[in-house]
């Protein structure tokens, strides 16, 4: 089993509801350079529909969405569109 990649950010959007969360994680992944892995942090059950979602509408890729508890932590690649 290869290591996960070290996250060069972490959104926490702890505490905050849709669209929130991916308005945050869409706004880190415009400042970070292709390859760097964000790390999003939320409790917004939604996430699990949302995250995919917006990878998929972003080019980005999703490379886990896990619970943590009662929390998600969902880690996303960027991606640059050609």
């Amino acid at each position: 089993m290869s290591a996960r990649p070290p996250a060069a950010r972490v959104v926490d959007a702890l505490g905050t509801w849709c669209p929130v969360p991916i308005h945050l994680i869409d706004r880190a992944s415009r400042r970070a350079a292709a390859g760097e892995v964000i790390e999003l942090l939320a409790d917004d059950p939604l996430i699990e529909v949302d995250l995919p979602a917006w990878c998929h509408r972003s080019g980005n890729e999703l490379l886990e969405l896990r619970r943590e508890g009662e929390d998600y932590v969902g880690r996303v690649v960027v991606r640059r569109m050609a």
